[in-house]
């Protein structure tokens, strides 16, 4: 499985709009925080990897 590489552009109520960083897109996802590391804030960047995201 491929690793991903994310920051956090907006968080809104339970979600987060996710922008991948580890190639070139303008395209945002959407996750459920409940999906994500507890201690998020916008401009941090997060990992993808075996199903689980992480704090690099």
């Amino acid at each position: 499985m491929e690793t991903r590489y994310y920051e956090v552009v907006s968080i809104d109520g339970d979600y987060a709009n996710l922008k991948r960083t580890d190639i070139e897109s303008d395209d945002l996802k959407l996750v459920a925080r409940a999906l994500l590391p507890d201690d998020i804030t916008e401009g941090c960047r997060l990992k993808y990897e075996m199903m689980e995201y992480s704090m690099c």
